[in-house]
């Protein structure tokens, strides 16, 4: 492709959701200027990737030719750092983010952006248990939904929304608060099940190793979400409390029936359903 809808972008934070993002556009848009903001090391290894074409050393020179600001950071930092990107983007910016939370982000971005950038939240609906530039895909958008949340009517989201599909990912338009109740059940109560799940098997290993000793790929595959790192969800679960109270609440019904009805047929019901939404997400697949 040829003709990129913005002209400079720069990612804030090139870990591995903003280095798979920039990885992506440069994939597509190969001759577009690129800058990243972060840690000097983890910069050095986005230039080693070609994820970005330049460095910055301050967000000042980080956004000041900027006409598209991707910030990929911890819910906790991009919430400090929206007043200064407020401030400090260039008039007709459009400034977004990749948190894993809208509700909150969106708030404070409606406190700041009143006339000069523009904000439209954005929530790219994949990644992986392992974080990290390393670990940074150009596919890894690929196929996957894309949540933004803002003017869906606007020229800078029509722009955005083409970028979005330009890297592979499908544009899905939502208010922010359904947004976390949706992202709630099917992506955050998956992790503290994981997390939940790990912790009985820990506790439940003795001296000899057993139980966890006899685990086959079975277990493997349902603890894969147990490898991501606290530092990643702990401002997750700060910003979306209530919606992810009301899943577990639902787990613990949930757990409760299957003990329930442990001695009787009734469970087949429960293992149908079970069965056809795991059909549902392998036809996605």
């Amino acid at each position: 492709m040829s003709d990129a809808p913005f002209a400079n972008v720069a990612v804030l934070g090139t870990g591995l959701i903003g280095g798979s993002f920039a990885l992506a556009v440069r994939r597509v848009f190969p001759h577009l200027p690129l800058v990243g903001w972060d840690r000097r090391e983890i910069l050095q290894r986005a230039h080693e990737r070609e994820a970005i074409t330049h460095s910055a050393a301050s967000l000042l020179d980080a956004v000041r030719s900027a006409d598209l600001i991707y910030v990929a950071m911890p819910i906790g930092a991009t919430l400090d750092l929206l007043p200064e990107l407020a401030r400090h983007a260039p008039a007709g910016a459009l400034v977004t983010d990749a948190s894993s939370t809208k509700s909150a982000v969106y708030r404070a971005a409606a406190q700041h952006f009143h006339h000069g950038s523009i904000f439209i939240g954005g929530h790219p609906l994949a990644g992986r248990e392992l974080g990290g530039i390393d670990h940074a895909d150009a596919a890894l958008f690929h196929g996957a939904k894309y949540a933004l949340v803002g003017d869906s009517q606007s020229l800078a989201a029509a722009r955005l929304e083409s970028l979005v599909r330009a890297i592979g990912a499908e544009p899905a338009w939502i208010d922010a608060e359904t947004h976390d109740w949706a992202v709630g059940i099917v992506s955050h109560l998956p992790q503290l099940a994981a997390v939940a799940l790990a912790n009985i098997v820990h506790d439940e290993t003795d001296e000899t190793g057993l139980p966890l000793s006899l685990a086959g790929t079975g277990l493997r595959d349902a603890l894969r979400l147990a490898g991501s790192p606290y530092e990643i969800w702990r401002d997750v679960c700060l910003t979306n409390r209530d919606n992810l109270a009301r899943s577990l609440d639902r787990l613990v019904q949930a757990l409760e029936h299957l003990r329930a009805t442990l001695t009787s047929r009734d469970l087949e019901p429960q293992f149908a359903v079970a069965n056809q939404v795991y059909k549902s997400l392998r036809e996605v697949d």
